[in-house]
């Protein structure tokens, strides 16, 4: 138990629980040495005593005795009456302790009361609710919500998805499903997995999988961009498939479409062809830990591959082959290439109109006839005269 520790905690947002009375619980995504992640939930008057018995363990690095060693950071404490607005409010300095806390030296990070502090409880897992009070409302932090943390969402209702098959997990961090489980997606990921939540269950299922309730999401997707986006393969993949590619990592690719099963269709040269999105990172984007802990992870099945005759992912959803996606990309550079040559040969048109001009303007004056005896015997002086006889 001693090597356990968490490598990272995100504030994922707050639920507003109606069981046994009204009250706030803040969401967690804890990420574990072993490359799990948990969901946990913690009322801010946990976090609050967890950070005094905390202080109290390092009075040095709390800044008791000298506040200049403090490296802890501040926690506001607990208001008499935490409503909803002290609750959103409160996300920010919330998100930047977990940061700080997670950095601090191992000695303090490390330790058994943070660890235990995020450890998974039964409520976790199973919280306590009332089937006759309201479903609890669910709050997210926006993921650019440390530029600006003004621009906090209003409650959300997570979106409910259907299963179109079973799937059975393949490590601890995912979620089995069966066909027609109704899960609730926390979070979704363009590697094409999603984070969802079924009862007292909680984990990443492949987003070809799914389906909503309503009808297909294929508005959801973007729509081809045949200039496509510059991305550098982080990680190599052997083609499984004939419409998939096989790359090496650090081939530069362009991306053409981005489809929600995390199976991007790419260009490499003028061959296009799906490629797992989670081996891709865009040209110029730095590497983080997350990207690098995904990469560790095997390729989401793609959507193709689900046989199920009853889901909506069959019904009125636009299906692109693979050779309109050859044909449609061959064309657009073709197009490029056509408009560059244009251009070129315009460039060129005009250079050589601006040499004629030049070439005009600068053309010497005709060389005058010389003048003949009589006329320079009858006109010029005696020096010239006597040079032509």
């Amino acid at each position: 138990m001693g090597d356990e520790f968490i490598r990272h905690i995100e504030l994922l947002g707050y639920e507003k629980r109606f069981f046994p009375s009204q009250h706030y619980v803040y969401m967690f995504l804890v990420k574990w040495n072993d490359l799990s992640e948990k969901l946990v939930y913690r009322r801010f008057t946990e976090i609050y005593e967890f950070h005094k018995v905390l202080k109290e363990m390092f009075p040095i690095e709390s800044g008791d005795i000298n506040m200049e060693k403090r490296i802890i950071p501040h926690l506001p404490a607990p208001k008499w009456f935490d409503g909803q607005r002290s609750t959103q409010n409160r996300q920010g300095t919330l998100a930047e302790y977990c940061y700080t806390l997670v950095n601090l030296p191992h000695k303090i990070s490390r330790c058994l009361h943070v660890v235990n502090f995020f450890k998974v409880r039964p409520d976790d897992t199973n919280p306590v609710t009332d089937s006759q009070i309201k479903k609890p409302e669910v709050f997210l932090l926006p993921k650019d919500a440390k530029k600006n943390l003004t621009d906090i969402t209003g409650p959300i209702v997570l979106q409910t998805y259907r299963a179109i098959a079973d799937y059975e997990k393949s490590s601890t961090s995912e979620m089995a499903v069966k066909a027609g489980d109704m899960v609730d997606v926390v979070e979704k990921s363009e590697s094409g997995w999603w984070f969802c939540q079924l009862k007292n269950k909680r984990g990443w299922v492949p987003a070809a999988y799914l389906e909503p309730i309503d009808g297909p999401d294929e508005s959801e997707e973007q729509e081809p961009n045949y200039a496509g986006e510059q991305y550098i393969v982080q990680k190599s993949y052997t083609a499984m498939e004939e419409d998939e590619l096989t790359l090496k990592e650090g081939d530069t690719i362009e991306v053409i479409h981005k489809l929600l099963d995390g199976w991007w269709v790419i260009r490499k040269d003028e061959t296009t062809g799906y490629y797992p999105s989670m081996y891709l990172q865009k040209a110029g984007e730095e590497n983080t830990s997350v990207k690098s802990e995904l990469r560790n992870r095997s390729a989401p099945p793609r959507r193709s591959t689900i046989r199920n005759a009853k889901s909506i992912h069959k019904q009125n959803r636009k299906q692109i082959s693979q050779e309109t996606y050859r044909r449609n990309s061959k064309k657009y550079i073709q197009s490029q290439r056509n408009m560059k040559e244009n251009l070129q040969n315009k460039a060129n048109v005009i250079i050589e109109k601006n040499e004629q001009e030049e070439n005009k303007s600068k053309a010497q004056p005709a060389v005058p006839p010389r003048p003949s005896k009589d006329l320079i015997l009858n006109r010029c002086t005696e020096s010239t005269r006597r040079k032509i006889l």
